[in-house]
């Protein structure tokens, strides 16, 4: 938006520049026919006018300054966003470099307005999308931001990068419709989702990647580099420590500092990120007042080690944030690449060994619930038997699923004592023998082979051993091998690329509004896919027909309609054991900063983003010296 505040919507003919009129073919009719628009949202209509003067949960006088120090976990050698997750580990907040086209709504649903792009149009279909850039859009180095970069970075990306190449792989071309102006043609129509995907691209300085560094070596887009990025965005690059700590600085002439997409954000001077190989040390380091800011994922620390004299004396405060935004899924997932792991029935006999009650009793006080769906905390998680526009949906694909689907409700077993514990076992040894599994001499053997069934859980964090060492007993009563790895996260990552693992813990986040992320998590495609989410490696016709149906809903009731039946799919495979979840984010934090008194409904804390650096309050609390 250029600060004139004038509406971007505007009719096509008269917006578009010279050179896109004389694009050939119908996508020109369709480019000169279609609504400029300032935002956009997957369904209804986006909540801020055109020349909206800020986001209402910020607050657009907050004061720039102070620093903001943050944990982070792992290590880092990486500042290459197109190969994250490949080749190296990319530095936490190296997403602060770079502006994407558009930018997210923390009070709307799936909804995005104009950040790098002043404007947006695409046809009723759905089958393009084109971006207009603002004029004012500037590389730190000067330099404008253009068209010719956002193909370069779409280009690189889809080549490069499997994850996110995954996530544009419906976009099939991409070309310069005028002087500011990119267009993005799909691979077909009806996907509302794809204009907004797009509008989440990270944009990259072309002539920077073909450029050389200080020593005159030519720029790799495809490697791994520790050379700070030329970037667009609020901060850059200060200081780092390779693996060990990140400084990022505000850019004093951000060109998108008076944005009213920006007002109120993006306030800190530095935001720096320690990072930690574990939690414990990192939970020390916050105690230490080495950082400012600290959520707590442990029920058990969040119950014990909140007692020191900087909480008694509030300088410390313990705060609870709603989530609101999204759903989840944390699990024990299955490798079913592995043969072992390939039959639904012994997959629900370890629900069924998962005494989650007597778990969340003796190490969680009592703090968890379980887990009962793909989208717990939504409106689109499945409950009872499906109806309705659920169940016909759920008839299209009747003899690719459980029968289970259409006649029972989907519930986890449950334990908490003795007698309960004991069915459930029996009813595992059940499940296990159907599978063609029997005892002998205390060990759970395949029934053709003879050879005992193994289980090693492999997990990165030595405070998931914990839960893990819990469980384990139960399993090794039914005669299982069970064993627990712990290895540092580099090499929990390759081994994870590798498929080499038989169970993990793991989590997918879901968003109000799912859509083709769904295939990256369950899809066939992805399934074989080197660094995809689809952990389990699910291959089923049943999940990927579900899949498109919600890619490709008309309105919002057909989407939670057709997620819950996926969701209710995803269940009676029995591709997980649901752990637990909580529904809040539990926060510490060193009494320095303020925020907004309205918080954003879909934004929990909105930190650091909207929070600012408190002079008065940090005159209170000193930092140790």
């Amino acid at each position: 938006m250029k600060l004139t505040r004038r509406s971007v919507i505007r009719s096509g003919a008269a917006a578009l520049a010279a050179p896109a009129l004389n694009a050939a073919g119908p996508l020109a009719a369709l480019a000169q026919t279609a609504e400029w628009k300032h935002g956009l949202s997957l369904f209804g209509d986006v909540r801020y006018a055109p020349g909206f003067k800020n986001f209402e949960y910020v607050n657009p006088a907050a004061p720039k300054g102070g620093v903001a120090r943050q944990i982070a976990f792992g290590t880092f050698d990486n500042f290459n966003m197109v190969v994250s997750g490949v080749k190296g580990s990319l530095a936490g907040g190296v997403n602060l470099i770079n502006d994407t086209l558009m930018t997210e709504s923390l009070d709307e649903v799936s909804t995005e307005y104009g950040l790098l792009a002043e404007s947006v149009s695409h046809p009723a279909d759905f089958s393009t999308v084109t971006y207009r850039l603002r004029a004012e859009a500037r590389w730190h180095d000067g330099r404008p931001v253009t068209p010719e970069d956002v193909i370069f970075s779409m280009d690189v990306i889809k080549k490069n990068s499997p994850q996110l190449g995954a996530y544009y792989r419906h976009v099939v071309k991409f070309e310069k419709v005028g002087a500011r102006e990119v267009r993005f043609t799909f691979d077909g129509p009806g996907n509302r989702e794809l204009p907004q995907i797009v509008g989440q691209l990270p944009v990259l300085p072309k002539h920077w990647w073909e450029g050389t560094d200080k020593s005159g070596k030519k720029r790799d887009v495809t490697a791994t580099t520790l050379e700070p990025p030329l970037g667009c965005g609020p901060y850059r690059v200060k200081d780092f420590t390779p693996g060990r700590s990140l400084v990022l600085e505000r850019v004093k002439d951000y060109w998108g500092k008076d944005l009213n997409v920006n007002l109120g954000r993006n306030n800190f001077d530095e935001l720096r990120y320690e990072y930690f190989r574990d939690s414990i040390v990192a939970l020390e380091a916050f105690k230490a007042d080495t950082v400012d800011w600290r959520t707590e994922n442990s029920a058990k620390n969040w119950a014990t080690s909140y007692d020191f004299p900087a909480v008694k004396d509030k300088r410390v405060l313990l705060e609870e944030f709603p989530i609101r935004n999204s759903g989840v899924m944390q699990s024990f997932a299955f490798n079913t690449r592995r043969a072992k792991f390939s039959d639904r029935r012994l997959r629900r006999a370890f629900n069924f060994a998962f005494d989650f009650e007597d778990m969340n009793k003796q190490i969680f006080f009592g703090q968890y619930k379980r887990i009962g769906s793909y989208f717990e905390g939504t409106e689109l998680a499945s409950s009872g038997l499906p109806e309705g526009k659920e169940l016909e949906i759920l008839q299209t694909v009747r003899d690719k699923v459980p029968p289970e689907v259409f006649t029972t409700a989907y519930t986890n077993p449950v334990g908490g004592n003795p007698q309960a514990v004991l069915a459930n076992l029996r009813e595992a040894s059940r499940l296990l023998r159907e599978s063609g599994y029997e005892v002998r001499d205390q060990k759970l053997v395949d029934a053709k082979s003879g050879e005992q069934l193994k289980a090693e859980f492999l997990v990165e964090d030595p405070a998931s051993e914990r839960f893990v060492l819990f469980y384990k007993p139960a399993l090794e009563r039914l005669g299982i091998a069970a064993s627990v790895r712990t290895v540092d996260s580099a090499q929990y990552e390759n081994r994870l690329r590798q498929w080499d693992f038989d169970i993990v813990v793991a989590a997918w986040g879901q968003s109000l509004s799912p859509g083709n992320e769904q295939r990256g998590f369950w899809g066939t495609a992805a399934a074989d896919q080197p660094g995809s989410r689809n952990l389990p490696g699910i291959k089923n016709p049943a999940i990927d027909a579900l899949i498109d149906r919600v890619i490709f809903t008309k309105d919002r009731a057909d989407l939670v309609a057709a997620t819950k039946a996926l969701d209710r799919v995803l269940l009676w495979n029995f591709y997980v054991v649901p752990q637990w979840t909580y529904g809040k984010v539990r926060s510490a934090r060193w009494d320095r900063f303020s925020r907004p008194e309205l918080l954003p409904k879909y934004g929990m804390s909105g930190w650091p983003a909207i929070w600012w650096w408190d002079a008065q309050k940090a005159a209170k609390v000193p930092p140790r010296s």
